[in-house]
């Protein structure tokens, strides 16, 4: 489950910030964009998220706390001016939620076949994608001061803030499309529809906005591989652990795993660059990876929840069965919807990875056993990985104030 989590922070870091490349600052600085363009700026967003992570963890917050706050007054902004706006000018209209378009109409609503999902199940992986990556949280929780309970109340906040505004914005940009068969040709239609109802001023001022969100997001989610990587290297679990789970003594940083986020996430945009739907293949594989992820988390759960540790902060009380029953539903539907043969590629790229994590989890049973594999209880494993002892590590519970701090 670690290695298909890396899997997945390694493509979605380079799915969020080729949506910048790709369909922002085309619009935004009014240039042509080609797949070598979009290829070339990705690359660089990625270097300045991986530079940031390995410089410094106390600037990274610094920069993801006002990006953050940006976002919020950003998006709140542009979805009330959205709505506002089109109102007064009569462009709002509600008729165009219940447009079929480009799509045909027959058909629309329909299961599909064995290889073909219908237009209206496969919209449901817009809100797959969005609402995604709120475990980010959780992956930090080494650095986070009572994490039991401030990490399950900082992903409920983030599931209902994306839920609620991200609602409100695909409704109002959804609404203010004059004409949805026409719009889809366009490379970047969000960003068509905000300058077009807007006007060129306020909807480029608006569309910065969307691009320190989107640049936080990544930054968020390298930092969340570093903190994967390293912290599967510290437990020995990972390819490479002896020099991954090394911390810079000067920085307190992760610096080897940060590089090696970095070289993953170059790497898989130079396999999409070919593409000439890279967008589409990126956004795939990143919905995909934590459906399953989520899928296996809620199945290992059912299986280990009675011989669980009691839970420190965090507990559903009476709501956890109808949650489980709720949730397994969900996400079955949801891995039903990649039975369309147009996620051949990101399928691909799920079974290339597994195979991959398959076969180095084999190597390490057949070197060490079943016992060997055992985890060491959580609230010693410090003192019993002899972590300690390394000069500075990050968010361990012996680090000097300072570190903590950090």
């Amino acid at each position: 489950m670690g290695w298909i989590s890396f899997s997945f922070l390694g493509v979605v870091v380079v799915a969020v910030d080729y949506t910048v490349a790709a369909t922002i600052l085309p619009e935004l600085l009014q240039y042509q964009g080609t797949i070598q363009n979009a290829w070339a700026i990705t690359a660089v967003v990625i270097l300045f998220q991986a530079i940031l992570v390995a410089a410094s963890t106390q600037l990274t917050h610094k920069v993801n706390k006002v990006a953050v706050t940006v976002q919020l007054i950003g998006m709140i902004s542009l979805t009330v001016l959205l709505f506002v706006v089109g109102a007064f000018t009569g462009k709002l209209d509600f008729s165009t939620l219940f447009s079929a378009a480009p799509a045909t109409s027959d058909g629309y609503y329909a299961l599909g076949t064995a290889t073909e999902a219908g237009p209206f199940a496969l919209a449901f992986l817009l809100g797959a994608f969005t609402i995604v990556g709120f475990e980010s949280a959780a992956n930090l929780a080494e650095e986070t001061k009572d994490p039991a309970r401030v990490i399950p109340k900082a992903m409920a906040q983030a599931v209902l803030s994306l839920g609620v505004l991200g609602f409100l914005f695909l409704v109002a940009i959804t609404a203010l499309i004059d004409d949805p068969a026409k719009l889809a040709q366009s490379a970047t239609p969000v960003a068509t529809v905000i300058t077009a109802v807007l006007g060129s001023t306020v909807g480029k001022a608006l569309l910065v906005l969307v691009v320190v969100s989107i640049f936080s997001c990544g930054l968020v989610i390298t930092m969340s591989g570093t903190r994967l990587v390293w912290a599967m290297s510290r437990d020995e679990r990972f390819p490479g652990w002896q020099a991954l789970r090394k911390v810079n003594p000067s920085r307190g940083t992760p610096l080897n795993a940060t590089l090696f986020i970095f070289v993953v996430a170059e790497l898989i945009l130079a396999c999409f660059s070919v593409s000439t739907d890279a967008l589409f293949s990126l956004f795939s594989a990143a919905t995909l990876l934590p459906a399953i992820i989520y899928a296996g988390t809620v199945l290992m759960y059912i299986v280990k929840r009675k011989s669980l540790p009691p839970t420190q902060g965090f507990s559903l009380g009476r709501w956890e069965i109808p949650v489980i029953v709720v949730a397994s539903v969900w996400l079955g539907y949801e891995l039903l919807i990649f039975r369309d043969q147009s996620f051949r590629d990101p399928w691909l790229y799920v079974l290339v990875l597994f195979a991959l994590g398959a076969a180095y989890l084999a190597y390490l049973l057949v070197r060490r056993g079943v016992s060997g594999m055992s985890m060491p209880d959580m609230i010693n494993i410090d003192e019993t990985l002899d972590v300690t002892a390394a000069p500075a590590t990050p968010g361990t519970a012996n680090t000097t104030a300072k570190e903590s701090k950090r």
